[in-house]
């Protein structure tokens, strides 16, 4: 799967969400300013990890912070 097509499937799943994207919002913390719990995060990750077909080791899971950092350890 190209980098192109596994972008715009994972910004599908952040916009399911109610995460945009655009500016910098994609460096807005997911804790702090989009007031999302563990949990929630955490669904977020597994599902972006099934419409991309790759898995984050767990310590990058579990410290995940922002959405660009999640973005970019999923494409490449």
């Amino acid at each position: 799967m190209g980098s192109y097509s596994k972008l715009r499937k994972i910004i599908h799943v952040f916009h399911l969400y109610g995460i945009n994207l655009l500016g910098k919002r994609k460096y807005d913390n997911f804790y702090q300013e989009l007031k999302m719990d563990k949990v929630f995060v955490l669904g977020l990750i597994f599902e972006l990890e099934l419409v991309t077909k790759n898995q984050l080791n767990d310590e990058d899971a579990y410290s995940a912070q922002v959405p660009a950092c999640i973005i970019e350890k999923l494409i490449k």
